[in-house]
């Protein structure tokens, strides 16, 4: 029987009392009175032990839901880790990648511009032989109308 009906009952049966007169005291049936005492008594250990049953199941979930708040916070801890590790080496594959193309730009520029000298080079040096060339092709139609002219005003060749 549960507990609560029975402090009901016992509620009940002070209230059903007849009082003494000029006192706060009543007459109570002593029968009555101790046959809700005895089924307390029988009552309360089972009260107890589901009372004692809810504490123990109350503890055994708070302790699994401890148990699996630290896996989730576990499980957390790793991938936030693995989330950090990675985005370490995104921002060292960037700085690498950075002082790559920088050292490329360098480069880069080195070999444009040793390209630019040698380019600028190879055409001086073709300049000045050209330039020779062309001295030499002038001095030869020099050479030429001269032969010529002096063919022309020789007397002796024109008659040959």
């Amino acid at each position: 029987m549960d507990i609560l009906h029975l402090v009901d009952r016992l509620e009940e049966l002070v209230n059903q009392s007849r009082l003494i007169p000029f006192s706060h005291q009543v007459m109570i049936n002593e029968d009555r009175l101790i046959d809700i005492i005895d089924q307390m008594r029988v009552s309360v250990p089972d009260e107890t032990k589901k009372a004692q049953k809810v504490l123990a199941d109350r503890d055994r979930l708070l302790a699994q839901a401890t148990e699996e708040a630290e896996r989730y916070k576990e499980i957390a801890r790793r991938e936030r880790d693995m989330i950090v590790d990675q985005e370490q080496i995104v921002q060292h594959a960037r700085i690498r990648a950075e002082q790559i193309a920088e050292t490329a730009r360098r480069e880069a520029a080195g070999i444009v511009s040793e390209s630019d000298e040698y380019a600028t080079q190879t055409l001086a040096t073709m300049e000045t032989e050209i330039m020779r060339v062309l001295q030499q092709v002038r001095n030869g139609i020099l050479l030429l109308r001269t032969q010529r002219g002096n063919r022309d005003n020789d007397p002796d060749e024109s008659n040959a």
